[in-house]
């Protein structure tokens, strides 16, 4: 069986997210390649995923981001390292406690540790390294950040149970993604104020949307070895629900710039990232599991536009 420090040895794979011909293989020297791909650093489209929600409640909680961008930047790069490091510890987790089950779907089982390459007791010591440095970085954010940080930790450990006892797991991911809504807001004003909470269940809807997507590339294997999901549960009525879903997600972000007190080029900007989200679903091929991953990723515009919505409401 293939070790860390043998370097990866893939199996044989249909469709996988996983790319052999990536900058893991060819810059990195073998004993790395298997934690990089462990922590998804070659896939950061999760990582975006978790950074926007902080990003948008820092921006939305700074009263003048604008006069006071030295700070503005200083809090997105630690929420950015910051999400590299809980993002690659959440995806540690997971893999360690579903390292049987990605074993026998086809997008997953080339991943480190169902393929051999990287041991539970290494994961494990992998998964400590990173909640360390995480440690360093949470310290810096404020007493109220700081304890929804560690209360963060309850989500991470539970939500890759989430699939073997809910057809709604993708909602817990929403809970445990989104969590960034909270702390952001919590840095700047020390405290949880509206604007926050609505921005937080506004997350989890929009997480509905892209993980259901997202869900649809493994439904096959997903039904045939008994783990649950929304892209199972919903089925063919997916659009219409994620259609839905992000509708709520327009209206919710809507709201919490309206309690924030954004000015008048929110509204238009954020028009625009809500003509994403219909993009989206419009042209999302549910059966084609490259159009699911391509229209998953695609998310990191919207997220990118909602900032900018928010930095608008702000001039």
């Amino acid at each position: 069986m293939p070790t860390a420090s043998t370097g990866p040895t893939l199996p044989e794979s249909g469709f996988t997210d996983i790319r052999q011909d990536g900058w893991i293989a060819r810059k990195l020297p073998p004993r790395v390649r298997p934690y990089v791909t462990l922590a998804r650093l070659d896939r950061p489209i999760g990582t975006w995923l978790l950074l926007f929600p902080c990003w948008w409640s820092v921006a939305l909680a700074m009263p003048q981001p604008f006069r006071d961008w030295p700070t503005l930047l200083w809090l997105m790069a630690l929420f950015g390292v910051g999400a590299v490091l809980m993002r690659g510890a959440g995806c540690t987790v997971n893999d360690i406690l579903d390292r049987k089950f990605d074993a026998m779907v086809e997008r997953t089982r080339s991943r480190p540790i169902p393929s051999g390459q990287v041991t539970v007791r290494q994961a494990l010591a992998f998964l400590a390294a990173q909640l360390l440095v995480s440690l360093l970085i949470l310290v810096q954010l404020g007493t109220t950040a700081i304890g929804l940080g560690v209360l963060s930790l309850l989500l991470v450990f539970t939500y890759p149970l989430m699939k073997r006892i809910t057809w709604w797991p993708q909602a817990f991911l929403g809970l445990t993604f989104n969590w960034g809504a909270l702390m952001g807001w919590a840095t700047v004003q020390n405290d949880v104020g509206w604007p926050a909470l609505a921005l937080y269940v506004t997350g989890v809807a929009w997480t509905l949307g892209y993980d259901t997507i997202y869900a649809h590339q493994d439904k096959e294997d997903d039904a045939r070895i008994g783990v649950k999901s929304t892209a199972l549960r919903l089925g063919d009525q997916s659009k219409i629900w994620i259609y839905g879903f992000y509708t709520l997600t327009y209206v919710g972000i809507g709201i919490a710039g309206r309690l924030a007190g954004l000015g008048g080029l929110f509204l238009p900007v954020l028009s625009l990232a809500a003509l994403q989200l219909a993009w989206q679903v419009a042209t999302w091929r549910p059966d084609d599991q490259g159009d699911c991953l391509d229209k998953f990723k695609s998310n990191r515009w919207f997220g990118w536009l909602v900032l900018a919505a928010i930095l608008a409401g702000k001039i």
